[in-house]
């Protein structure tokens, strides 16, 4: 079975081919570039940018395979939760296919979507697991049951651990988006020098909370400061590699508490920040008492070859939304359908 897949909930436009847990292709255009000046993504810009590039992108992935759009068995499009306008402009390209073309069409959940990339990866993969989502816009504990129902166990009060990472890169002088910047500077820093809090760390839920973190290093910036130190030669990667490592522990104690609680095993990690090498290094830790499953690099970011993963196994139900579906840029409604 031959699956198209579409992404675009926020500032990367993709479009992929997936038969089974093969990718045929998968083409991915990142708007960072566009967006780094403002420190951030600009829906409006995003939206345009889409407008512009999916066309292209949908046309580059036929001429690549060379596969016939005729020929596959549907199409998978996110539906939500991301960006209104950056959602409508995939979901109407979706169904402008579907319609012509006359194929079932699915709206995908993007949280479930980076879930289903681990598929790509580790076909043996089968619930029942508990996934640690962590991205710029999330960060969740969720449950999957052994029926593909999935339970919110746990998520940020305030900031995503994405969106943590980036503003606190913007108070160390760092780029956009934070994430990268602060793994590969922290690779030269001691993620001991200081002693920052672990908000909610032992706390009895599986509720993450950032915003606390990014406050403690600017006060502890303000004082280095005023102890001597000038914006010029400030510790920047004993403070990123401390900051970090407070960041990667949370998130270890409490998917790994969640898991003990559930008697779980299999742990399986999605979303950008599923990229941070130190996070992968402090996970080999565990590995004895855990499975860990990680998608690859280029499949955790948002893609579209995880988008049509998904649809992959509605499509093979028999499911089909049809033309009449709207996208949902809410993440409880979204979570809810």
């Amino acid at each position: 079975m031959i699956v198209l897949g579409i992404e675009t909930s926020c500032d990367e436009t993709s479009v992929a081919l997936v038969e089974d847990n093969t990718v045929i292709a998968n083409l991915v255009y990142s708007q960072i570039q566009i967006h780094k000046k403002f420190g951030g993504v600009v829906p409006e810009i995003a939206a345009r940018e889409h407008l512009k590039k999916l066309p292209i992108l949908f046309s580059e992935l036929i001429n690549q395979t060379n596969i016939n759009i005729e020929k596959i068995d549907g199409i998978a499009v996110t539906k939500g939760p991301g960006l209104i306008g950056a959602l409508l402009v995939g979901v109407s390209f979706a169904k402008g296919l579907a319609l012509r073309y006359k194929k079932p069409l699915v709206g995908i959940n993007h949280i479930i979507g980076h879930v289903y990339a681990n598929y790509i990866a580790y076909p043996e993969l089968k619930p029942p697991y508990i996934v640690l989502m962590v991205s710029g816009g999330h960060t969740l504990i969720l449950k999957v049951e052994e029926n593909n129902s999935v339970t919110i166990l746990g998520r940020s009060v305030d900031d995503a651990v994405g969106e943590a990472f980036d503003k606190i890169a913007r108070l160390l002088g760092l780029g956009y988006p934070g994430g990268p910047e602060i793994d590969k500077i922290s690779k030269n820093g001691n993620p001991n020098a200081f002693n920052f809090p672990k908000p909610k760390m032992y706390d009895p839920d599986y509720n993450f909370s950032f915003s606390g973190l990014k406050t403690a290093v600017l006060y502890e910036i303000k004082r280095l400061i005023k102890n001597g130190y000038n914006e010029n030669n400030l510790p920047i990667a004993d403070l990123a590699a401390s900051a970090q490592e407070v960041m990667i522990d949370v998130l270890l104690h409490k998917v790994t508490k969640a898991a003990r609680d559930n008697n779980l095993k299999n742990i399986v990690l999605a979303g950008g920040v599923a990229a941070n090498s130190r996070l992968r290094e402090k996970i080999r830790a565990l590995s004895e008492e855990f499975n860990f499953y990680i998608p690859p690099l280029e499949y955790c970011s948002d893609n579209a070859a995880m988008i049509a993963r998904a649809g992959l196994e509605r499509i093979k139900s028999g499911e089909n939304d049809g033309l009449n579906f709207e996208p949902v840029p809410n993440f409880f409604e979204m979570m809810s359908t």
